[in-house]
């Protein structure tokens, strides 16, 4: 049986009601763990990403010694304890040099998990210009066959995503499209590179955009590969029916935001419209168009 938790003070029950499910999750936490041996490559590129996903992020300082694709215990214990979904793993040693592993937790269980092999890196400090603000939502772009074809690969630009798509929101302004991630699938390689959005004048309403490399750089190669059953996948993607948008019928918004409805009425019949009442709006009946022309008659 599940253990129920009540909360007895304040503080622990406001921790417990962020962590309850809600229609709209909160923004997905991210844990950057160190192996317990690790290169300074690794290192580094853990610190990097770690930059890119704050605040929404925890980096574990210490080393722990992990075998993620042989034993998820402690990764589902460090899962639960900082309500975290998501992690990157890194770790080197001969067999597996510059290692890292990318997964996800579905209700504090593994999920996925995909292994990269770092063959070449350049880190944030390497590019001397300016960087991007903290915690800002990156747009992200992928290129190559082997994402729209390739099963392993599908679902790896489905972690890819869910991992650096930052947080929800519902509009954006052309001067906050400040990053742009781009992932690029060729000969078997992945290539990650990191650019800074810069607006440039013109002449017109529409700026001129140049991009600005900043770093990280990384060159990788797929490893090992765990992936959920569709089941349990689609479970994982199931959402609940209040957060779907219900269509509702003849109503349509154009390009401005504007709502439009349609009404559907039956054919009127025009001879029983009321229109206004005035005197020379009135009906005349027969009779009274009679006794008016015996009036005239009479003058005459």
């Amino acid at each position: 049986m599940q253990r129920i938790v009540k909360p007895k003070t304040q503080r622990a029950k406001r921790a417990l009601e962020n962590r309850a499910p809600k229609l709209i999750e909160n923004t997905k936490t991210a844990l950057f763990i160190k192996g317990g041996h690790t290169s300074e490559l690794i290192t580094q590129v853990l610190k990097d990403f770690f930059a890119f996903k704050k605040p929404d992020a925890v980096l574990f300082k210490r080393k722990n010694v992990l075998r993620p694709f042989e034993d998820q215990t402690s990764l589902e214990f460090f899962s639960e304890k900082n309500d975290a979904s998501l992690f990157m793993y890194g770790s080197h040693s001969k067999k597996r040099p510059h290692n890292l592993i990318v997964g996800r937790c579905f209700d504090y269980h593994v999920l996925d998990m995909i292994e990269l092999r770092v063959e070449k890196f350049k880190s944030l400090a390497d590019f001397k210009n300016a960087k991007c603000s903290a915690g800002i939502k990156p747009c992200l772009m992928f290129s190559g066959e082997p994402f729209e074809q390739d099963y392993d690969y599908k679902r790896l630009k489905n972690l890819l995503v869910d991992f650096f798509r930052g947080p929800v929101i519902s509009n954006i302004r052309l001067a906050g499209l400040e990053h742009v991630l781009h992932f690029a699938a060729v000969d078997g390689k992945i290539f990650i590179r990191s650019y800074r959005v810069n607006l440039k004048k013109s002449g017109s309403r529409t700026p001129r955009v140049e991009l600005e490399e900043i770093g990280p750089s990384l060159d990788l190669a797929l490893g090992r590969v765990r992936l959920a059953s569709e089941d349990l996948f689609k479970k994982a993607m199931k959402q609940p029916k209040q957060a779907k948008i219900r269509k509702v019928k003849n109503i349509s918004r154009d390009v401005f935001g504007t709502k439009h409805g349609r009404i559907h009425m039956q054919k009127q019949d025009l001879n029983t419209l009321q229109t206004r009442k005035m005197k020379a709006l009135k009906r005349k009946s027969a009779d009274a168009g009679k006794d008016e022309g015996m009036v005239k008659k009479k003058k005459d």
